[in-house]
């Protein structure tokens, strides 16, 4: 029985026995019948407590990118991460057994699921996919199908809404993933990691993952993990410098969809001459400032 549900029945049955059996004597006789309408109405408002409690509790401050956890705006498709109070009764990482069969994709797909340990995102009073829950955070994927405009973003948790938050989405809005050492998350085109004891060379072609380019031709379903390539519809806008030089576009071989994986994407780089070793890598879209700091493994 859900917790609404038995907050319900034992409400009912509270008020049942108090008009049943109220305590007409001066001298409160009927002790049984007093102590039982006690009892109901003590376990009524402990269910209660427990049904309706203080819900999740965040800030547009705490709705952040889950790359570089840097606050909006965000892109249609991109991982995006919530931190507050009370957002989950306790951790659930996605496992394979969460997945489930995807409605609507152009190909026969697995999706994300849109419940994760009764707790949803709403994004326009639509649920989205979930990535991970816990009682601190919780990853969902922007909807693949919203376009750039005001959303309104609110989470779930056993059936209480915490507050709703207005975000701003753009059509591209590219955050890179980094690891230790302030280099870029990237592989050469046989999948080996790219570190600074396996760098990259100057002729090379090296895959660059990253989040937020948005909408693409085709474009997936809500949080299906597609198992094809598709260019970010907004390429004209995107740029990629190395040092502060800009990589011509002919070099960019490809901006898209990573086959395989949910709301990820990668720009296939061939590195031109020239490069500097280690050079610092920006990657932007239309006027949003670039991300800084991070390197490209390259000698």
């Amino acid at each position: 029985m859900r917790y609404w549900e038995r907050t319900h029945s034992l409400s009912m049955a509270a008020e049942a026995s108090i008009v049943r059996n109220p305590p007409f004597s001066p001298d409160y006789s009927d002790m049984t019948s007093y102590r039982r309408i006690g009892t109901w109405l003590g376990l009524a408002l402990l269910c209660a407590g427990t049904a309706r409690g203080a819900g999740p509790s965040y800030t547009a401050a705490g709705i952040v990118n889950a790359s570089n956890y840097a606050v909006g705006p965000f892109a249609p498709n991109s991982v995006i991460a919530i931190f507050g109070v009370g957002l989950a009764r306790d951790e659930h990482k996605l496992v394979d057994a969460d997945l489930v069969a995807c409605t609507s994709s152009i190909l026969a797909a697995r999706c994300l699921p849109l419940e994760l340990n009764y707790v949803r995102v709403y994004v326009q009073d639509q649920p989205v996919p979930l990535l991970y829950v816990g009682p601190a955070q919780v990853n969902f994927l922007m909807s693949s199908m919203e376009t750039a405009g005001p959303v309104k973003i609110r989470v779930v948790t056993e059936g209480i809404t915490g507050p709703e938050i207005v975000v701003t989405l753009v059509d591209a809005a590219p955050a890179l993933f980094s690891m230790a050492g302030g280099y870029v998350i990237a592989q050469d085109v046989k999948g080996n990691l790219l570190t600074s004891d396996a760098p990259a060379h100057v002729g090379d072609t090296v895959v660059v993952y990253l989040t937020g380019l948005g909408r693409t031709s085709p474009n997936p379903a809500v949080g299906e993990i597609p198992n094809y390539a598709a260019n970010m519809l907004a390429i004209a806008s995107l740029k990629v410098t190395l040092d502060g030089t800009a990589v011509d576009p002919s070099l960019i071989k490809y901006a898209g969809l990573t086959p395989g994986c949910a709301g990820l994407y990668q720009i296939n780089i061939y590195i031109p001459d020239g490069a500097h070793n280690n050079p610092e890598i920006q990657v932007t879209a239309g006027n949003l400032p670039a991300q800084t700091g991070l390197k490209l493994p390259v000698q």
